[in-house]
């Protein structure tokens, strides 16, 4: 993604700064360093050889977008594997149940084609019309498998309360329950693997596929205590789980798709923005902290903040105060890609140095 710069200060801002340095450092704790670690830290960063250009920061998000597309690639041929050991089940012993949840795996496995699309989007440079980048399409892309999770609760519950009411047979019970164990245990391999890299890089849609993976895992259990249910001869023992799975489903789909709400109306968690004043508050000659506006972008954060230092600094002076705000978000804050400081002057008392825009500002 390119470097994105605010435009130059206008006079009556001469103190504005802005700048859209990201970086390839990582991050281990997601709380800012504080002390004598702090100290030793910023002492290590300053005789090491590093760069904050847009190079570094391009190659920071195609590394997490190619950890993603890794991911996206494990994950889909485990699941076609767990899908094609099914179907060879569902051959041998004809079981419509276990047909329907083979057809749910493969139908899985195919949503790695909407996300591969967004994070390989998300590797496009910034234009005069996207002046973001595309990092967005992981969000659209996320929007689609909660539609894909919606439908999986929707065909779960019609199919368990077909199969109430119209109770079948089933044979081979043996291999139907070795299918079932199959297919829960890759789902939820795929599940746990997609929701931790997920979480890793940030990126919410990645996180709602490994909890779409996690629903089909329990509709293949559903399948396996069905069988189980058969062998004990109560056949009504599949509709009914199947039906209870339904409603687990649900609340799966309500997670992901409240993950993927909170992305599309740019939500943060409040503790970030905490560590983001806690880290201004620390940088010599700011002596306030203004606003603080975070927002994802894909799996990268992008922030907005305003210091206040003092009136009498020199433009030289308060830039040199906003590039240490600027960079040292940059190294503090998890995940940040770009930061924009905006500067303003704490006093004389009385003043007001945004007059002119109190009637254009909402509250």
């Amino acid at each position: 993604m390119s470097d994105q710069r605010d435009p130059a200060s206008t006079p009556s801002h001469s103190h504005g700064h802005g700048h859209g340095h990201g970086h390839g450092h990582g991050h281990g704790d997601h709380r800012p360093a504080h002390g004598i670690k702090a100290a030793l830290g910023r002492i290590t960063h300053a005789v090491k050889p590093h760069s904050h250009d847009t190079n570094d920061k391009t190659d920071s998000a195609l590394e997490a977008s190619s950890r993603g597309m890794r991911v996206l690639a494990i994950s889909f041929a485990a699941l076609m594997v767990t899908a094609a050991v099914q179907a060879v089940i569902v051959v041998a012993s004809g079981s419509v149940a276990l047909l329907g949840d083979t057809l749910h795996n493969l139908a899985d496995a195919l949503t790695a084609v909407p996300l591969a699309i967004a994070f390989s989007l998300g590797r496009r440079a910034a234009t005069r019309r996207f002046t973001y980048g595309y990092g967005r399409a992981e969000d659209l892309a996320g929007i689609v498998i909660v539609l894909l999770i919606t439908a999986s609760a929707a065909l779960a519950g019609y199919e368990a309360v077909q199969r109430l009411l119209d109770p079948q047979e089933m044979r081979a019970v043996g291999w139907v329950a070795a299918a079932a164990v199959v297919g829960f245990a890759g789902n939820e391999w795929v599940a746990r693997y997609r929701i931790k890299v997920g979480k890793e890089i940030g990126s919410a849609a990645l996180v709602a596929d490994g909890l779409h993976a996690r629903t089909d895992g329990f509709t293949s259990l559903a399948v396996l205590l069905g069988a189980g249910g058969a062998a004990l001869g109560f056949p009504q023992a599949d509709p009914i789980v199947g039906l209870l799975i339904t409603v687990a489903i649900c609340f799966v789909l309500r997670d992901a798709a409240r993950e993927i709400y909170h992305r599309l109306m740019d939500a943060v968690d409040p503790g970030l923005v905490d560590d983001a004043e806690r880290i201004l508050a620390t940088v010599e000659g700011v002596r306030r902290v203004g606003s603080v506006r975070l927002r994802w972008i894909g799996h990268t954060l992008h922030a907005e903040v305003e210091i206040l230092v003092d009136h009498d600094m020199s433009v030289v002076a308060a830039h040199k105060v906003a590039v240490e705000a600027e960079h040292r978000l940059i190294h503090d804050l998890p995940r940040l890609r770009a930061a924009t400081v905006h500067t303003d002057p704490d006093g004389p008392d009385g003043a007001d140095h945004h007059a002119t825009l109190t009637a254009h500002r909402t509250p």
